[in-house]
């Protein structure tokens, strides 16, 4: 199970670091915050919004991540709540130094009866970058979870191309300790070679993992089918587990495809950052 109180390392001023460390709680009728904190370059705000919940929007000061760099999210929702976590933007993921790697560690726990929507938008890799990431999830029971996440592999408008970069993603779901969703994606090298293979990506240059953790995931099986394009895949885990991967040419096509899964899904629909 997930520590309630995350142990930060010391940080080096050096580089781009960053905290952002949240709880929420029931109140006014809704979701309100308990506890923030937040340090260095990473910074947290929460818009207005009509929804049943609250949402917290992360915002990387440093424009972006390199080599050195730390980052670190962690949040949760209490019993009865609500909480919508997203990027303000698109997250870029820039050269590094030869030996150094730029860490994102990203930390969800969501208590009985509550739900977490984790929607950052894309995380963007240009050449060169080094990228070790990692995103945990605790849920108890009767716990709701949305959980996407898209990578984008060089901007193509732009004829950006990945012929030499390193990325380590690491994502786990549990509940009450067991497993239910592991996925580890390593991509190292001359990583457009890789995706062109046909037993990999098939030349896309955009991915969306989605994980549907709630009551209603089988229901929502045949509905997702019907959306999705031929590049992509719905599969159901277990009776409430339902996972989703999805293939694009690049970054506009994939979120032509995404944002009505996501409205469907998240119920509240997209924080207004999506559409910005």
């Amino acid at each position: 199970m997930l520590s309630t109180q995350p142990r930060f390392p010391i940080l080096d001023s050096m580089r781009a670091n960053g905290e952002v460390s949240l709880d929420t709680k029931p109140g006014g009728g809704g979701t309100v915050l308990r506890r923030l904190r937040q340090s260095g370059s990473l910074k947290c705000f929460f818009p207005r919004n009509s929804g049943p919940g609250l949402q917290a929007i992360l915002l990387n000061c440093a424009g972006g991540v390199t080599g050195g760099d730390r980052f670190m999210i962690y949040a949760r929702a209490e019993a009865g709540t609500v909480l919508t976590l997203a990027t303000q933007a698109a997250e870029r993921i820039y050269r590094a130094r030869t030996g150094e790697i730029g860490r994102i560690e990203s930390r969800l726990e969501v208590s009985e009866n509550a739900r977490v929507n984790w929607l950052p938008q894309e995380t963007i890799l240009f050449n060169g970058c080094s990228l070790e990431r990692s995103l945990q999830v605790e849920l108890h029971d009767d716990a709701a979870l949305l959980l996407s996440e898209s990578l984008v592999f060089g901007r193509v408008e732009m004829g950006e191309v990945l012929t030499s970069a390193f990325f380590r993603d690491r994502i786990e779901v549990q509940r009450t300790g067991v497993p239910v969703y592991l996925d580890l994606v390593h991509l190292e090298g001359d990583v457009r070679a890789q995706l062109d293979r046909p037993g990999g990506a098939g030349g896309a240059r955009a991915m969306t993992t989605l994980v549907y953790v709630a009551s209603d995931a089988e229901a929502r099986l045949a509905v997702l089918r019907g959306l999705v394009p031929h590049r992509a895949g719905v599969s159901l885990l277990h009776r409430d587990v339902l996972v989703m991967r999805l293939l694009a040419r690049d970054s506009h096509e994939m979120r032509s495809d995404l944002v009505p899964i996501l409205n469907l899904l998240s119920y509240a629909g997209l924080p207004r950052c999506w559409s910005i």
